[in-house]
């Protein structure tokens, strides 16, 4: 089985307007995938019966989040968007979320996947009701191995990188990059249980010079087990080091080092291709914040 979809989320921190800077290299990177994925087209199906061609499919993923006061929703997970707010609060209320993502996403091989779409929410702030449901954010990423261990001593090295927009026009809009890159071990030659490790850096840049996202960064160490009927348990546990926001010289979100677990439960196919998966994470902010996410892909092409 192939270890190739382990990370991905799916669907991240910088200051100032840093958008060429962040835009240049998701562009190379994605253009390097599209050519890798290229390359495949032609060939045929190997020994495990894994299809050739390319594999679309709508990768719907449905959230609901809650965060405790005067934290941004920054973790294991993708953010849609990081939008500051425009009043000068010291910090930001505590607040619920719930998102739709629909992320087209196109796995070119077993080994390099490109996606892009848009997320939908609606937010509970404070005291107030709930908002209309909108479009928050755009997204475009690549997810890469860039080794595969193939029974090898060397483990797997899987690269994911994602830009997100923020689609409000708002003075404080953002643009953020999210990136990981995690190394995975497989105990068998069936790739059925295995060791995680990995790294994740989220960079947010500012469309007003008159606040500053600083970055955030995740360590973590894993594992994975999937049983004979193909239902997969993943678990990531590591430590999240963020920065903190300010609007002008005020803090409104403080910096923190604390814990952040998170875990996932798919259910694959023979190809391992995701068919149902939940995921839940707790990142502790201090106080800790909590986000669910449902994933139910609708393949557009034979698996």
């Amino acid at each position: 089985m192939s270890g190739a979809k382990r990370i991905r989320e799916s669907n991240a921190s910088g200051v100032g307007n840093a958008h060429a800077g962040i835009a240049a290299p998701i562009a190379l990177a994605t253009v390097v995938s599209l050519s890798l994925g290229g390359l495949a087209f032609g060939k045929d199906d190997d020994d495990s019966g894994q299809p050739a061609g390319p594999v679309a499919y709508l990768d719907i993923r449905s959230s609901y989040t809650r965060l405790p006061a005067g934290v941004l929703g920054i973790g294991f997970s993708n953010p849609s968007a990081v939008v500051l707010p425009t009043s000068l609060s010291l910090s930001l209320p505590a607040s619920q979320g719930l998102g739709l993502d629909l992320p087209l996403t196109i796995d070119l091989n077993d080994r390099v996947t490109v996606y892009g779409g848009v997320t939908a929410s609606t937010t509970k702030t404070g005291d107030l009701d709930w908002s209309s449901p909108s479009i928050a954010s755009w997204n475009i990423g690549f997810q890469a191995d860039v080794w595969q261990q193939n029974g090898g001593a060397f483990p797997t090295v899987t690269v994911q990188s994602t830009l997100t927009r923020s689609a409000t026009d708002s003075p404080f809009a953002t643009t953020t990059l999210n990136s990981v890159v995690e190394a995975g071990y497989a105990l068998d030659t069936d790739e059925t249980r295995g060791l995680l490790a990995g790294v994740q850096l989220t960079n947010v840049s500012v469309d007003s010079d008159l606040a500053a996202v600083r970055p955030n960064l995740v360590g973590y160490l894993g594992g994975y087990y999937q049983w004979d009927n193909n239902w997969k348990l993943s678990g990531r546990a590591g430590v999240q080091s963020f920065g903190g926001a300010q609007l002008l010289s005020l803090p409104i979100a403080a910096s923190f080092t604390q814990p952040i677990l998170r875990i996932d439960l798919d259910r694959m196919d023979d190809h391992d291709n995701r068919l149902f998966g939940i995921t839940t994470q707790i990142a502790w902010t201090p106080k800790p914040t909590y986000q669910l996410i449902v994933r139910t892909p609708l393949y557009m092409t034979a698996k």
